[in-house]
């Protein structure tokens, strides 16, 4: 920095009111009173309704900072990063909205006079508070084909708000791949790998969403950290002509199930799924399909696999039809023996992919990262760009 931006800096801190501290002016060992050191903080003491985004700063006249605490809540600490000189400080992150911060500050003279600087301030309290949840559950181990879902409170509409959005996502893995976010709808953003993740991978997301700005008079709350595991290759292959489910393990077949799809009128689904949810026992009710009246049934062993209503499923009234012919109403029936070993060995995420129907799987019946292409689904994305993970640390 030169003399006179150093200069204008000093003059520019004045005018806005934002010092802070600064020391007696008394010599100590030997010390000047020119010698001490002024520090100056800004946001100022008193402050109310700081910006989230607004830094921290603290810098010194002369001599050097010693150290700077900025905390919040009970004694929690900021994250903030002394300049290379010695002379600047600056917070690292955005605050956190309608939050009580105290910075801190102590500093040396050119001539050793120590010196220190406090100051309290508020941060605003959003107009519309925006906070999010994520998918999977936390430590859960999912399939190769399981998304990383974050579900916002708020539509982000604008462009720069998901730019914003997608900046604040960090996804950490055991083994580095690459991935992209993509906006599913303005509540809500998934993440896939190019391919599906590799068996054993471990993966943290960590959405830094407190304090960021994503729309007008809209600021995240807190952040969100999400820590899971993948487990072993699934994928199972349905033929709807051939009747027949085959399951993997790592490539190879554990079991070939005879089943029936849906019958004309009722076709199932052909397309690239995951199991998204495991029931145990529920009732099949047409109501939900909006035909009230068309059947309520009982199942047990129960997959999800569209939110629309497909499953996979125990079905001992069809198991003469089973491996012979279509006869459900869309899902998948399979013979009770076959229908629980396939709930206990699926993990939600598993992959299913269904060939051989009349109707093709639409993009959001469910979770359905694998219904686009890679080059599709980098299209929905704000940045634009792929990530690639980094380390877990």
């Amino acid at each position: 920095m030169t003399a006179s931006a150093a200069i204008i800096g000093a003059v520019a801190i004045a005018a806005a009111g934002c010092s802070s501290g600064g020391g007696d002016g008394k010599g100590s060992g030997g010390a000047k009173e020119g010698d001490a050191a002024k520090l100056a903080i800004s946001p100022s003491t008193g402050t109310k309704r700081v910006a989230p985004e607004q830094p921290v700063t603290v810098t010194a006249d002369k001599g050097k900072l010693t150290g700077v605490t900025l905390t919040y809540g009970k004694n929690l600490k900021a994250e903030g990063r002394l300049a290379a000189d010695g002379k600047s400080w600056k917070s690292a992150r955005n605050l956190r909205p309608a939050t009580t911060y105290t910075v801190n500050a102590q500093g040396t003279g050119d001539g050793g006079k120590q010196v220190t600087a406090t100051s309290t301030f508020t941060t605003l309290t959003p107009a519309k508070k925006l906070e999010a949840g994520m998918s999977p559950l936390e430590g859960e181990t999912v399939g190769v084909g399981m998304p990383v879902q974050l579900l916002l409170s708020r539509p982000v509409a604008t462009k720069a708000g998901k730019v914003a959005v997608e900046r604040a996502l960090d996804v950490r893995m055991s083994k580095p791949v690459e991935g992209a976010w993509y906006w599913i709808s303005d509540k809500e953003v998934d993440f896939r790998p190019r391919d599906y993740w590799p068996s054993g991978e471990k993966v943290k997301v960590v959405a830094r969403l407190a304090g960021l700005k994503a729309g007008e008079g809209m600021y995240g709350m807190k952040d969100r950290t999400l820590t899971f595991s993948v487990g072993p290759r699934h994928i199972t292959t349905i033929d709807a002509k051939q009747h027949r489910a085959t399951v993997t393990d790592g490539g190879s077949t554990v079991r070939t199930m005879k089943v029936s799809l849906g019958k004309p009128g009722h076709d199932s689904y052909s397309g690239t799924m995951i199991a998204q949810e495991k029931t145990p026992h529920m009732v099949m009710d047409s109501a939900t399909t909006g035909e009230p009246g068309e059947y309520r049934t009982p199942t047990n062993w129960n997959v999800r696999m569209t939110y629309s209503g497909t499953f996979v499923h125990s079905a001992p009234w069809s198991t003469d039809s089973q491996g012979n012919a279509n006869v459900s109403h869309g899902c998948v029936n399979a013979p009770p023996g076959d229908a629980k070993w396939f709930y206990n060995f699926t993990n939600r995420g598993d992959v299913i992919k269904v060939t051989g129907t009349t109707r093709t799987l639409q993009f959001g019946n469910g979770p359905t990262p694998w219904a686009k292409s890679w080059d599709e689904w980098l299209k929905g994305s704000a940045v634009g760009s792929p990530v690639t993970g980094g380390p877990l640390g």
